[in-house]
């Protein structure tokens, strides 16, 4: 399946990058560069959303970008994870 969540990516004053899922509570990352920090999002949000899925708590909706209020130095972008589930998987 795939899942494609928005994140808000924070540019910080030392050139690295750090940011968060809105929809995924506590589901944060950072990087050096933004290819990192993309990267690190890709991770987190995978396994967020693996552990929700194995505890059977369900996903939450999906923010419209547009409904996400940004701050200084922030930008917008969706992060998509493909998760190959179990055979017998009931969702």
């Amino acid at each position: 399946m795939t899942f494609t969540y928005p994140a808000v990516f924070r540019k910080l004053e030392d050139g690295t990058y750090e940011g968060y899922f809105p929809d995924l509570e506590g589901c944060l990352f950072h990087g050096d560069t933004l290819d990192d920090a993309i990267n690190d999002a890709i991770a987190e949000e995978k396994e967020w959303i693996t552990v929700e899925l194995e505890e059977e708590t369900g996903l939450p909706l999906i923010s419209d970008g547009e409904d996400v209020v940004l701050g200084e130095n922030e930008f917008l972008r969706n992060v998509q994870v493909i998760l190959h589930l179990q055979e017998g998987f009931d969702s």
